[in-house]
């Protein structure tokens, strides 16, 4: 009976996904992390992307997946943003709470949630990444636009 129900469980996503699946590093500072994140944007002429969400979340996994299984996609991130998966453990945890205040509150949009941050760190756009979804996925049309149209050369309104 245990075994159905760890099945079951598993199969209605209420179990944390697996550790070959994390993606965010639950070991670090967030803040720390953002902070690295917009120094090493500064650096090299980009702008940072926290994905706020956490390991617990499947969609923020899928999401993760998606954006690197997708070569047009990569290209677009890797050319122009310093990609931070920021881990956001629950409302109620305070480091959680300071990280959401620190990126304009993103909290509230669910996960994972997509905040833009310009190379002095502040927050550009949060982005609710329910719009960017298709059905049971993602829709590589409206990730793509999504990330083209926060590349630096296009707020700059250089493309």
């Amino acid at each position: 009976m245990k075994s159905f129900l760890l099945i079951l469980a598993f199969a209605m996503g209420s179990i944390p996904v697996l550790a070959q699946n994390r993606v965010y590093d639950e070991s670090i500072d967030p803040l720390a992390q953002i902070e690295q994140a917009v120094k090493d944007a500064a650096r090299d002429h980009k702008y940072v992307i926290c994905q706020l969400g956490g390991n617990w979340c499947r969609w923020c996994v899928m999401f993760s997946r998606f954006i690197q299984q997708d070569p047009e996609i990569d290209k677009v991130v890797k050319d122009n943003f310093v990609y931070a998966h920021v881990n956001f453990k629950s409302r109620k945890d305070p480091l959680s709470q300071k990280v959401s205040k620190r990126l304009g509150n993103a909290g509230r949009f669910g996960f994972p949630v997509l905040v833009i941050l310009d190379t002095d760190g502040s927050v550009l756009h949060i982005q609710n990444s329910s719009y960017l979804e298709d059905g049971d996925g993602y829709s590589k049309d409206k990730v793509l636009g999504f990330f083209q149209q926060w590349t630096p050369a296009a707020v700059r309104g250089e493309n």
